[in-house]
């Protein structure tokens, strides 16, 4: 048997009556005439088949099938409103759920006070955080695997994405605590020409890669890569066991591992950019909510 479709503003003019239990103050509430709050409630109840309200000299009062129709009719206006709140905020970008690719490196600078700045701003957006390299990012962005990627050095042009430069980070010399260098408080990067490197493969972040590489190229020479790791952790490793030395961005000097040496270069004019990437078309209000977090966290004093 086919259910009888039950419109929401009858629905609501029941509810109002049976609180009130008067059809003049139910109508002053809704806002409407008697006669137009009457027939609302003969459609209902010819829908229901059964009379919702009996009325007599002494007022107003629920049936039996008012009475077990009321905690359903309220039931249905409660989850039309918290229907349309939610979507009112999923619409507004302050509920839903976005999918951030991020840089390893940035989980030491750059993403802790991001998330404290946007869980504050918007506690009902969840953050589905991804770790990836740059490469993947680019895929999984254009895919539409993720929303939003923090990478660094962002290829110069890309008709799907559009990128947000948010700032710079000094590189630095990466060394075993024990080679000569390290005595030194800052290292020109020409000293480095003789040195195997620990890389991270171009594979994994091209842009990155050939900032190290053209670095290495004006300061005179092109560095011997003696081993590839994708993970700073096991460059790191790597260094610290004597198969090279390597550049870095400065935040990696937070991993405080020992046998280590991290300095500064000279001149200081080696950097790196971090930058935010989305695809160019897509509208989505979640996203432009983090980038204006991005932007303002990144801005520093005026």
């Amino acid at each position: 048997m086919e259910r009888p479709e039950l419109p929401l503003p009858q629905l609501h003019a029941f509810v109002v009556l049976a609180e009130e239990l008067h059809f003049g103050r139910a109508a002053d509430r809704l806002g409407v005439a008697q006669p137009p709050l009457s027939q609302q409630i003969r459609r209902l109840e010819g829908k229901v088949g059964h009379p919702l309200f009996t009325r007599t000299a002494a007022g107003t009062a629920l049936t039996p099938a008012g009475r077990a129709l009321l905690p359903a009719a309220r039931r249905a206006l409660t989850g039309l409103a918290d229907g349309l709140s939610a979507a009112r905020a999923a619409g507004d970008g302050r509920s839903g759920r976005l999918r951030v690719a991020f840089a390893a490196s940035l989980a030491l600078t750059l993403l802790p006070p991001l998330l404290h700045a946007h869980r504050a701003r918007f506690p009902d957006v969840h953050l589905d955080l991804r770790e990836m390299t740059t490469a993947p990012q680019l895929t999984a962005l254009r895919e539409g695997a993720v929303d939003v990627g923090l990478l660094r050095e962002p290829p110069p042009e890309d008709p799907e994405l559009t990128f947000t430069p948010l700032l710079t980070e000094p590189l630095v010399a990466v060394l075993p605590a024990g080679h000569p260098l390290a005595a030194h408080p800052a290292v020109a990067l020409s000293d480095l020409a003789d040195a195997p490197f620990v890389l991270l493969p171009r594979a994994a972040g091209p842009g990155l890669h050939d900032r190290i590489t053209t670095l290495c190229a004006t300061a005179g020479f092109t560095p011997r890569v003696s081993q590839e790791a994708v993970e700073w952790v096991t460059v790191c490793a790597l260094v610290e066991a004597g198969l090279g030395v390597s550049l870095a961005p400065a935040g990696i000097h937070r991993l405080c591992l020992r046998g280590i040496a991290f300095r500064p270069l000279t001149p200081p004019t080696a950097d790196t950019t971090v930058a935010a990437a989305r695809r160019t078309e897509d509208e989505n209000p979640l996203v432009r909510h983090l980038l204006t977090t991005l932007t303002a966290a990144t801005a520093g004093p005026a």
